[in-house]
């Protein structure tokens, strides 16, 4: 068992990493406009900015969280911190369009590789079940404020600096994380490549993941038939790969982990509650800039009071209020803040005051401090030593399905709504609101599919008694 201190330590790096690579997603989408006028971007290429990040990201979460098992959860993520940063260094000194979407894919790789494991990591670290639980809100905490952060840091580097900045500042913050995680990650021996080198289940599943993603991302760029087609590909090749799991010999995923209480709820309902929340951070960042006409600096300022509320709740309650109640009930209350966060948001108007209308949204969001780290300890609940990376990379994985699928059809669907209120003669500013209520409507539905998903499929779990909660708990 590591000393305490030095897993307090391994956990401030894992959730430096993860910080890392969320504040790089927002803050690129502060400084996209920058780049574009910079780099001679066209606007169809400069989606690509975010896409080429995301596809890599996202398909290959799962495979790097299962070789992180088999060669070492430690080197995983280190080797992925050292890719990211490299290719941070890249994308700061891109001259054109081509060598930053290339560095932007591999800041996904490296990405995946070091995101994957860090829960595998940290339930490894942390095997009591109060400090887990105090652990597991410190790690999500960095997830779900990291990207409000990143909106106002990106403004600032951007205004005060440049858009090279953005990709810049990772150098310092991951060459201190791969000096400190070599010192203090525990150097765990991987189970080695024969013990579940599933290859063709790697390739079916990577292969889904990487045209599922794609098609997802550019939904808006193509017609009906197109992305049917790619969907159905996309569907084929993850039957494909759920057949060859029943079937292999050493399964990239063995169906034990899916059948373990809890893990594939928790799942889905992550999935859910990201195609929500992922989106309302993404159109209200949008809402605020397009109608109400804040600045990058200032529509950052404007969200970070839902950081602050999400990190009060999940560093401060989240640990205690699990122990005593239960994941499944603070997920469930958890839930309701978020429904009453986009509920109001149906509402907004066009003219908007920030104390009225918007600042009451960004306090309610201090629910996803409770389900987040709820999500996470379910989800791990099936997580055995040597198959924790794995868990990790499911985890992490339909995170970013959820993420990827929020935005995509949220955004269409507002867009849909607006160009079709425009050509009615209505006004920019009332066409753009009405759009962004639409979709906002629509990720309530999906917040109360969550809610209706945990409330009749995650069985409760034995509560325990006052005095059996631990003094650390009691302490929080």
């Amino acid at each position: 068992m590591e000393e305490p201190r030095t897993r307090w330590t391994a956990l401030g790096v894992l959730a430096t990493g993860s910080l890392m690579t969320i504040l790089d997603g927002s803050i690129v989408t502060v400084a996209m406009p920058a780049i574009q006028a910079d780099l001679g971007f066209s606007p169809p290429a400069l989606s690509w900015v975010v896409n080429a990040y995301l596809i890599a990201f996202g398909s290959l979460l799962l495979l790097a969280g299962r070789l992180g098992d088999l060669i070492g959860r430690k080197w995983m993520f280190l080797a992925g911190t050292a890719v990211f940063t490299a290719a941070s260094l890249l994308a700061g000194a891109a001259t054109g369009p081509a060598l930053l979407l290339a560095a932007r894919f591999l800041q996904g790789v490296g990405s995946a590789m070091a995101v994957a494991v860090s829960l595998g990591i940290l339930v490894t670290l942390f095997t009591e079940p109060a400090e887990r639980a105090k652990a597991i809100a410190v790690f999500s905490f960095t997830g779900a404020a990291g990207a409000a952060i990143g909106q106002v840091v990106g403004g600032v580097l951007t205004d005060a600096l440049s858009w090279h900045w953005i990709f810049f500042i990772n150098l310092p913050i991951g060459l201190a994380t791969i000096a400190l995680g070599q010192r203090t990650l525990p150097a765990e021996r991987g189970l080695g490549r024969r013990a579940g080198a599933d290859v063709l289940g790697a390739a079916l599943v990577t292969a889904g993941l990487v045209v599922g993603i794609y098609t997802v991302v550019n939904i808006s760029s193509y017609g009906p038939v197109r992305v049917f087609a790619q969907l159905a590909l996309t569907v084929a090749l993850l039957a494909g790969f759920a057949v060859r799991q029943a079937t292999a010999r050493d399964p990239l995923v063995p169906p034990r982990v899916l059948r373990a209480p809890g893990v594939a709820v928790a799942n889905l309902v992550q999935i859910l509650t990201l195609a929500a929340c992922f989106a309302f951070q993404v159109l209200v960042t949008l809402y605020l800039q397009n109608v109400l006409g804040y600045d990058a600096l200032r529509t950052g300022l404007a969200m970070l009071p839902a950081a602050v509320a999400i990190g009060a709740v999940s560093l401060g309650l989240a640990a205690r209020l699990n122990a005593r109640f239960g994941e499944r009930r603070v997920l469930l209350v958890g839930l309701v803040f978020l429904f009453g966060t986009l509920a109001l948001l149906v509402r907004v108007p066009v003219h908007a005051g920030y104390a009225v209308d918007v600042l009451p949204v960004m306090l309610l969001a201090a629910g996803f401090g409770l389900v987040l780290p709820a999500l996470a300890t379910l989800a791990m609940s099936g997580a055995r030593p040597d198959d924790a990376g794995l868990v990790s990379g499911v985890f992490n994985t339909t995170q970013q399905i959820g993420m990827a699928l929020g935005v995509a059809v949220l955004s269409t669907l507002a867009a849909a709504r607006t160009d079709g209120l425009l050509a009615a003669g209505r006004d920019a500013a009332f066409a753009l609101t009405s759009g962004y209520r639409l979709a906002f409507g629509v990720g309530a539905g999906l917040v109360v599919l969550a809610f209706l998903t945990t409330l009749l499929l995650l069985r409760p779990a034995a509560r325990p008694a006052p005095e059996a909660v631990p003094e650390y708990i009691k302490s929080v």
